[in-house]
């Protein structure tokens, strides 16, 4: 019976989509046979098991190419099995400030991965209540998974400052990727005594608040976000202003 799965899945398509614990994947069908066998035998969606993780996170507020890039350079860098886009629910940093609501975020972060079989989106801090802890995620994976967490070097030089940044520096390495205006110099130093690597991406001057300002005057962010996330953003009229 499981063989029989496993064939069908190879023949129709290097991967599937599945549904496991509130996240979405569309796995590689390098594990769909590991899955059904799992699948079968306890009659639940397993948490894959031994797999190097990257991690994404953020608001994605909206989630636009200079994330996909950062994800795509981590997969093929660092040899990862999977990339995990998880937006941020309550992120204490951003405490006061306007967040589109999650529901909206998470539909446009499926959308974003669309059709990459090695990305997967995960809703489990949007679903945690309370303020958002990098730390709480981290710690919610299995142990035997080897977590990388990839962060904008703006982000990465603000470790020091975050719950328990010591814990989260041993949990996880960090994935770091360059921005304009941000000296490397002060990544090593904030990062120092944390296992950590620097992404070979091209700089890219493209932000959230970037996008929201420019969707909410009007103008057209199509060709900096997916052409869903495009069309999402047009149809709910999610930025425009009153």
């Amino acid at each position: 019976m499981v063989w029989r799965h496993c064939i069908s899945l190879f023949v129709w398509g290097t991967a599937t989509t599945i549904r496991r614990g509130g996240s979405v994947a569309s796995m590689p069908r390098t594990r769909v046979c590991a899955w059904f066998r799992c699948r079968r035998s306890t009659g639940r969606v397993p948490i894959l098991r031994g797999v190097r993780r990257g991690i994404l996170g953020g608001t994605f507020d909206p989630p636009h190419l200079a994330h996909l890039l950062a994800g795509e350079a981590a997969y093929r860098d660092l040899g990862l099995d999977i990339v995990t886009f998880i937006p941020a629910g309550a992120p204490w940093q951003k405490a006061g400030r306007r967040i589109t609501a999650p529901e909206d975020r998470w539909q446009m972060i499926l959308l974003a991965i669309e059709g990459v079989p090695y990305f997967e989106a995960d809703d489990r801090e949007i679903r945690r209540k309370g303020w958002t802890y990098t730390i709480d995620t981290l710690r919610s994976f299995p142990e035997d998974e080897e977590l990388v967490l990839v962060l904008g070097a703006d982000t990465a030089r603000g470790i020091p400052t975050w719950q328990e940044a010591d814990a989260v520096l041993q949990r996880a390495s960090i994935a770091v990727v360059p921005r304009p205006g941000v000296e490397t110099a002060d990544v090593d130093e904030a990062l120092d005594g944390g296992r950590f690597t620097w992404l070979d991406t091209p700089p890219i001057r493209l932000s959230g608040t970037m996008l929201r300002r420019q969707a909410g005057a009007g103008r057209s962010i199509r060709f900096l976000v997916r052409d869903g996330v495009w069309r999402y953003v047009e149809e709910k009229g999610i930025y425009r202003r009153p």
